[in-house]
């Protein structure tokens, strides 16, 4: 009789499954395109100078040094952030924060894949529909194809990357991406008319 009902109680145990946010969203309008892009792997990692040569052997790809900069290598892409501050996002399924483990260099690394969220924003007037929210100058001079940046889109903080002329990687915390979804949303149809 135990058996059973173990069984039975097992039976009936709800399920949990974790969906993407705002999986299935995606916008176009008349010169840009909105997508949430898949699920990768991200870390924030916050090292002293010493400490990037060797974090940057084990990521395979060299953390920049440089303000508004971003390093890219087999689909891992690392953003300066700060002077000892990047975000490394991983979309090929590798594991960053483990290859940070092996590091015995100075460093913290924090797995934060589930905590944000990237949009794609494409098209000729990606620039116009983000700088609706955001005051950073996205004129290819000031902000070119690879260029990244926190900055703030609306009343959220965002990290922004250039990834070509007319396209632009938004990263944005989970628990505000249906309110920077929908600013992007209501942006690009403003910026169609």
């Amino acid at each position: 009789m135990a058996k059973a009902a173990a069984k039975k109680s097992a039976a009936a145990a709800p399920s949990v499954e974790r969906r993407p946010a705002l999986a299935g969203h995606e916008l176009s309008a008349t010169g840009v395109t909105l997508a949430v892009l898949p699920p990768a792997e991200r870390i924030s990692l916050r090292a002293p100078d010493a400490s990037v040569a060797a974090l940057s052997k084990a990521l395979g790809v060299t953390l920049p040094q440089k303000p508004k900069t971003s390093a890219a290598k087999a689909g891992r892409t690392a953003l300066w952030l700060g002077p000892d501050e990047w975000l490394v996002i991983d979309e090929v399924g590798k594991d960053p924060l483990a290859d940070c483990a092996e590091v015995t260099v100075l460093h913290s690394a924090v797995g934060i894949s589930h905590r944000n969220v990237a949009i794609s924003v494409t098209g000729p007037a990606a620039a116009v529909t983000i700088n609706s929210g955001c005051p950073q100058d996205l004129s290819l001079d000031a902000f070119p194809v690879g260029a990244a940046s926190r900055s703030i889109l609306g009343k959220v903080e965002i990290v922004l990357l250039r990834t070509a002329s007319d396209a632009f990687r938004v990263e944005c915390w989970r628990s505000f991406s249906d309110y920077v979804f929908t600013f992007l949303s209501e942006a690009a149809r403003d910026a169609a008319a």
